[in-house]
């Protein structure tokens, strides 16, 4: 259910009240003989929209209506069937409604005052998707956080959907409570709201005070008729998917996309699901720092009637907090790609932004799971996507399901060459997860790309998480935030899948890549060293302050498979720098020899030797315009090299990069004790590595 709750972190429970301590609404006691009355006074004398139009489907009998609790297709039908009158009822309702409005439209164009008629259309848009009922109401919730995406006439518009409904009537909601936790009100509350402080599609809030223990708390009552409404729109909807893809032959069936959307707005409907999803979310994300989660009272609630923490605060949107974006996008990371739980409703109305300054997440109804093997695939098409390894994510788009194992790889790698090349050339912090989206679509049809029931959620999850920071920043990209926490995962997580695809992507043909070790350190390390270079440090206190952080990594058992490229690479620099400095100083003693010999440096040695300078500059966090510069220097050297003398220039060059091995040392001390032990194990292991490598070259020249 989305809202925009005024939520508050209880303050510490107050002794309870006595039982016969009278109910309050706003301060005023009230007896429960009165409390009728009361309840009608204090609702409003308008009624909401959506029971207006849809009065009819209160009729449904019980047996009916308890039949329809879950999301089954059968027995909507079923019942639906037996029903014609009201099924053919709501088609041409629909119909004519939205029939009215593009005829608006269209009438508009024809006489040329469309921007003009603009805002009115759009205010009608919402009073139409309120009248039609929840399930266009959530359709519509899903698309207005995408400014990017939707006119800004109909965003303002659309996003008065997210808390802005009108409330049905309290002396109902009141009723609902009673019958569902089995008490009359004033047993269970010692204050209550007389009206609902926020109201919604699914239903509405009211603040109260629990009479036991004097905790103020939310109490969410299901607006009636919603589950039979949404029903309805749901076998209608199926049934026009169906219709649609077999007209224009879609790859995607989008009547799996429906059932997966119908399943989890079946699973919000129910508080108890919601309140246990709470609980769930709580254990995982609430010790994320800065993020705020309520508790939830799951033995005082029921499938229409939920009761948890009160927390105030104002809507994420509207306080344009870009700290609190960031911790979003961290504890999404954590939701999508750590634990595989994840929110797949974050829209305004759900993030709020506390008074103390914490990011609260208040709403639970909807949520989805990601399969481990799925969540590898995708933090490995991220992968792919940022290094242009574009044959690589044909193969992942097969892995995740949205392509089939028939594809054409080949002409898919080309397309997605065409598609994506533009969108990462400026750099992974520019990517647009939307403008990724949105330049797919041809693409996709062509291939026969098909969007999996599961990802449907989970792509909305990203797009909504984006649209929300765009409203506070119009140049945030939630793929550039979140790929520092995919490159830590891909440096550190011990599954041999991930262990895998790391080395496929430093190792090509053979060759390390040295330019994607160090992109994938930079970022990994981006998250955490930005809130420390905030303070305006001085480049040298940053410069130590990063290395330290890569020493600190590669150090500890997480970084272990790392620290094992690194040492491997470092020792075949070392070699080839034994090689060259060898070759300098045999030209030296023989000078006459020079221009009749060959140097004994191979390409790869030459190679190895570049890795080894900027392992180095990675190191001791050398400006990257300056490492530029250097690789370029380097290049032109090894292209030219043809005599000893620049042979040895190159050698006294690589020497005199040692010195940049002087920051490494002096942050050594300031790391743990064990990490220190750690670095004094290195040399060692490094010296064995070497003599391995100068013994195996020395046996190859012998017998080869």
């Amino acid at each position: 259910m989305s809202m925009s709750l005024l939520l508050l972190f209880a303050s510490p429970p107050i002794p309870a009240l006595p039982a016969n301590q009278q109910l309050k609404i706003y301060g005023k006691p009230i007896n429960h003989r009165h409390l009728k009355s009361s309840r009608v006074s204090a609702t409003r004398d308008d009624v909401d929209a959506f029971t207006e139009k849809s009065s009819y489907l209160f009729k449904l009998s019980s047996t009916d209506a308890d039949s329809i609790v879950e999301y089954d297709l059968r027995k909507i039908a079923s019942v639906y069937r037996r029903k014609p009158l009201i099924l053919l009822r709501r088609v041409f309702q629909v119909g004519t409604t939205f029939g009215w409005w593009f005829g608006s439209r269209f009438v508009d164009e024809l006489m040329e005052r469309s921007d003009q008629m603009f805002p009115v259309r759009a205010a009608e848009l919402r009073k139409i998707l309120v009248e039609l009922g929840p399930a266009y109401v959530k359709i519509a919730q899903a698309v207005s956080s995408r400014p990017d995406l939707i006119p800004p006439s109909y965003l303002d518009e659309l996003s008065l959907l997210q808390d802005q409904i009108t409330p049905f009537s309290s002396e109902v909601a009141f009723n609902t409570i009673e019958q569902e936790l089995g008490l009359p009100i004033d047993e269970l509350f010692s204050e209550i709201s007389p009206e609902p402080v926020a109201a919604a599609s699914l239903g509405q809030v009211y603040q109260a005070r629990l009479r036991q223990s004097g905790r103020v708390v939310a109490v969410k009552v299901q607006r009636p008729g919603v589950q039979a409404a949404i029903s309805l729109d749901i076998f209608i909807l199926h049934f026009i998917a169906g219709l649609i893809r077999k007209a224009r032959k879609f790859n995607t069936d989008l009547q799996a996309v429906v059932d997966e959307w119908a399943s989890s707005l079946f699973r919000e409907l129910d508080y108890k699901i919601e309140a246990k999803n709470g609980l769930k979310f709580r254990q995982l994300y609430g010790g994320i720092q800065d993020v705020l989660i309520p508790e939830m009272y799951v033995e005082q609630t029921t499938r229409k009637v939920l009761i948890m923490e009160w927390v105030e605060g104002q809507k994420l949107s509207e306080v344009k907090d870009l700290y609190l974006i960031e911790v979003g996008v961290y504890c999404s990371f954590n939701q999508l790609l750590e634990k595989g739980f994840y929110h797949a409703d974050p829209h305004p109305g759900n993030l709020f932004r506390s008074y103390d300054g914490k990011l609260a997440y208040i709403d639970f109804g909807m949520m989805g799971e990601f399969k481990e093997e799925l969540r590898e695939g995708f933090i490995e098409a991220c992968l792919h996507l940022v290094n242009r390894d574009f044959d690589a994510l044909a193969k992942d788009f097969v892995t995740l399901g949205l392509l089939p194992p028939t594809a054409e790889k080949e002409a898919v790698t080309k397309a997605l060459t065409g598609v994506f090349q533009n969108a990462v050339a400026k750099g992974v912090r520019n990517i647009s997860f939307g403008d990724l989206l949105g330049n797919l679509g041809a693409t996709m049809y062509k291939f026969k790309f098909r969007i999996p029931s599961y990802f449907s959620l989970v792509i909305r999850s990203l797009a909504v998480l984006e649209g929300i920071a765009i409203s506070s920043n119009p140049n945030y990209k939630v793929l550039g935030s979140t790929y520092p926490y995919i490159a830590r995962k891909v440096l550190t997580d011990s599954s041999p899948q991930l262990k895998s695809s790391l080395v496929a992507l430093l190792y090509k043909e053979g060759v390390f890549r040295i330019d994607r070790l160090e992109s994938l350190l930079t970022e990994s390390l981006r998250a955490r060293t930005e809130k420390a270079l905030v303070k305006k440090q001085t480049e040298d206190t940053d410069s130590r302050l990063i290395t330290k952080e890569i020493l600190s990594f590669t150090l500890t058992e997480k970084g272990a498979f790392v620290r094992e490229i690194l040492l491997q690479e470092f020792a075949k620099g070392l070699d080839a720098l034994g090689i060259a400095t060898l070759d300098y100083f045999t030209s030296a003693v023989i000078p006459f020899a020079a221009p009749f010999s060959f140097s004994s440096l191979t390409e790869e040695d030459r190679i190895n030797l570049t890795n080894l300078r900027r392992l180095l500059l990675l190191l001791s966090r050398v400006q990257s315009s300056k490492s530029a510069s250097v690789e370029v220097k380097e290049g032109s050297i090894y292209k030219n090299q043809t005599t000893y003398s620049e042979e040895a220039s190159l050698v006294f060059y690589q020497l005199a990069s040692a010195q940049e091995v002087l920051p490494i040392l002096s942050v050594i001390p300031e790391l743990p004790p064990e990490l220190q032990q750690e670095f004094l194990h290195l040399p060692a292991d490094l010296a064995g590595r070497l003599i391995s490598r100068a013994a195996a070259r020395t046996i190859r020249r012998m017998f080869l």
